[in-house]
């Protein structure tokens, strides 16, 4: 294998990563344009998607830093490189806090950047009353105008998002602190946010009302991720050194990583994006694991899942106006909004003439790793599914032996102590919907024909199987309502064997008691 240079994994510092000679994907001629475009700019991201990197840059490029761009795109478009005080605010110190803590952080910050500009008079008591100050003391001791960065703006609202009594009073402390930006525009250079979340303008930036959200904009689409592109190009030794490990082609491994990590889209059109985060350790390990699950559980997300009451099968394929799932995250009427810009949906396509997207599960990882975190929800917290199960249950169905891997899910479920919501025939739907989706293959629920639903279709190595379920009835009614209503007629173009497939489970012993299968 070919020693190449290391994968900033877990470091977002871009004089880090440029004094230490690592690996990193140029994004300058992106921080060029937004930066002499625009004036106020927010930027929402996913986790982990890079955001803290692209603040740290910029933070880097304002402060004059030539030096560190040496060799990159900014360098040949940059002819001044004015040296610029940068007030750079991290809010990702600032999660899991009350209102109490949360205003003590915010002062620490403060004080910080007075230890270099000076506090200002006695009575500037409030936190925005020192922003204030601090900013046109900034401007007056450099003579010039000031950079103001905040990322992760979110961070402190994301674990309360659910909270009625808490969310309001850590909003109404990030409107305060915020309230000078505008106020101060006189003093002012740039100003740029990230987040994960939308939170509106009104109830966080209180009259920032001139903040430019290029979330969506097709011209910074990639600006935090790696493109198709960008990994073929600047990333081809480490492809190489990945299809060495793994014992596969170069074009073998792309695919693979292409299903596991590809599939975002942050405007349209746009170029496939790559999870950074699970990209670089995939590429630095030499396998294809879960990294961005497993990096963070998405805690509010089961919360919000059960406010909203939202099931498994409903997390996918969406059409939606922009409006809809670019929403402000406190007025939510569902859950897209928060789906979306959190990364568990992305754009796969647009109707231009209705001005309709559609969203979906961007990739492998994401399926997967969703279910995973769903599943204790419907089995129980003390009742994991096996990792050797699901290879097994995977290895009999990659043979065809349907039979076989429903024997080792009856097996499992015999397993699982007692559970609530078990008496209809739902709960067992969005189970074996979780279950069937872990193995990777595609699913989905009540798919409609022309004479009735089928209750799942299932895609998996080559076969479709069309299942009926009935709980406390037999396989074979299962089976025969299949026949009745002529579901495989509804599926008779997709030049693929179709497998019939009558369950029936069993509300006292909780798991599959029979089944019929036909082809």
């Amino acid at each position: 294998m070919k020693q190449l240079k290391r994968c900033p994994i877990g470091i977002q510092t871009f004089e880090e990563i440029r004094k230490s000679d690592m690996l990193y994907i140029d994004k300058t001629e992106y921080v060029y344009r937004l930066t002499h475009e625009l004036k106020y700019a927010f930027l929402g991201r996913p986790r982990r998607f890079g955001k803290s990197l692209l603040t740290s840059t910029l933070h880097s490029y304002f402060a004059g830093r030539k030096d560190l761009f040496k060799g990159l795109a900014i360098e040949r478009l940059e002819t001044e490189w004015v040296q610029y005080p940068v007030l750079h605010f991290d809010m990702s110190t600032a999660k899991h806090a009350d209102k109490a803590t949360l205003e003590l952080e915010l002062s620490s910050k403060l004080t910080g950047y007075e230890k270099i500009y000076g506090k200002g008079d006695p009575d500037q008591l409030y936190l925005n009353q020192r922003l204030e100050g601090l900013i046109k003391r900034a401007y007056e001791q450099t003579g010039q105008l000031v950079v103001v960065l905040v990322d992760e703006y979110d961070a402190p609202l994301l674990d309360v998002v659910h909270e009625e009594e808490n969310l309001p009073l850590l909003r109404q402390v990030m409107r305060n602190f915020y309230s000078p930006l505008k106020a101060c525009d006189p003093y002012l250079r740039f100003v740029f946010l990230t987040g994960i979340t939308k939170f509106s303008q009104m109830s966080i930036f209180s009259e920032l009302n001139n903040l430019k959200n290029v979330s969506m904009h097709p011209r910074y689409g990639a600006i935090c991720g790696i493109t198709q592109e960008e990994l073929l190009t600047q990333m081809s030794d480490y492809i190489g050194n990945l299809s060495e490990a793994l014992g596969k082609s170069g074009e073998e491994t792309v695919r693979a990583l292409t299903e596991q990590y590809d599939g975002y889209h942050f405007s349209w059109p746009s170029s496939d994006i790559f999870n950074p985060f699970s990209l670089l350790n995939a590429l630095t390990d030499g396998r294809l694991d879960s990294y961005w699950f497993g990096s963070g559980t998405p805690t509010y997300l089961i919360e919000m899942m059960r406010k909203f009451g939202v099931l498994p099968s409903q997390i996918g394929q969406a059409d939606a106006y922009a409006s809809d799932f670019d929403a402000p995250t406190e007025r939510m009427t569902s859950l897209i909004p928060l789906l979306y810009q959190s990364g568990y949906l992305t754009i796969k396509a647009y109707e231009r003439e209705d001005d309709i997207y559609t969203l979906d599960i961007p990739n492998k990882e994401i399926r997967i790793g969703l279910m995973k975190s769903l599943i204790p929800y419907y089995i129980g917290p003390t009742g994991p599914l096996p990792s050797g199960t699901l290879a097994r249950m995977n290895r009999s169905l990659r043979h065809g032996d349907l039979d076989g891997m429903l024997r080792l899910l009856q097996q499992f479920l015999l397993t699982v102590p007692q559970c609530d919501h078990t008496q209809y025939e739902g709960h067992y739907q969005q189970l074996l919907y979780i279950i069937l989706s872990l193995l990777g293959t595609y699913v989905d629920v009540e798919v409609r024909t022309a004479t009735g639903r089928v209750d799942m279709v299932m895609r998996a190595y080559g076969r479709l199987y069309l299942f009926e379920l009935k709980l406390n009835q037999s396989a074979a009614a299962a089976l025969h309502q299949i026949d009745l209503k002529d579901y495989p007629s509804r599926f008779a173009l997709c030049g693929l064997p179709i497998v019939k497939v009558g369950i029936r489970f069993d509300k006292e012993t909780r798991t599959l008691k029979d089944w019929e299968i036909a082809f």
